[in-house]
């Protein structure tokens, strides 16, 4: 039985991993000067086996109000403002108008880059008798800087991470000598233990020998 359920669960997992998987992850903040940055937009479906199809708004606020700076539908992008002219690239989904990830990345990042994004997806839901409309959305607060800082929380997060796979090392060998040794042991004992039964057979090999020496 037990054998039956962990088959169903791999095949389970198998079919999972065949869909592909969309997880929302949040995007980085902290883009350095001259360099490019990867502005991260995931929107993923409720329910994957819905037929949909989506294309994705982008938006920078200047000190007021949000300006549209990018779109990409029907698998073409179209730069709308000037101060992102050839350096905007699409970084989302491919070979797809069922658009999940809405990601974009910029190229030659400047400290004029600094400010609030925000992706829209438009996406339509196709069911068997009607379609339905949804608009969800992220928003970025993007940090420009001369070079790139790491903070103490990943810094730590680093060292324990080497901390741990020392650990690991370390128990492992442990593991190993403490195996090696049982079994040392228990093969100088099974060896004490067949001796004096190799003894006595060796004898009683020897006892008849002498006695079909003497019956000649």
């Amino acid at each position: 039985m037990s054998h039956l359920l962990l088959t169903l669960a791999l095949l389970a997992l198998q079919a999972c991993l065949c869909r592909g998987a969309c997880v929302e992850v949040d995007s980085n903040t902290e883009a350095v000067e001259k360099k490019g940055f990867k502005l991260g937009c995931i929107s993923c479906k409720k329910r994957g086996e819905v037929p949909a199809s989506a294309f994705v708004d982008w938006y920078f606020k200047d000190p007021d109000n949000f300006t549209h700076v990018y779109r990409y539908k029907n698998k073409e992008a179209n730069i709308t403002d000037e101060r992102f002219f050839e350096r905007l690239v699409w970084n989302g989904s491919k070979n797809t108008n069922d658009l999940q990830d809405g990601s974009i990345f910029i190229l030659n990042v400047t400290f004029n880059d600094t400010g609030r994004y925000r992706c829209i997806f438009s996406r339509t839901l196709m069911y068997p008798a009607y379609e339905f409309f949804t608009f969800p959305n992220k928003t970025i607060d993007m940090t420009v800087v001369a070079e790139l800082t790491r903070g103490w929380a990943s810094i730590l997060s680093e060292v324990m991470m080497y901390v741990s796979l020392i650990g690991l090392q370390v128990w492992l060998v442990i593991e190993m000598i403490y195996c090696y040794r049982k079994i040392s042991v228990a093969g100088e004992e099974a060896l004490r233990e067949s001796a004096p039964e190799y003894l006595a057979i060796a004898s009683e090999s020897k006892d008849n020998c002498a006695a079909v020496q003497v019956a000649e």
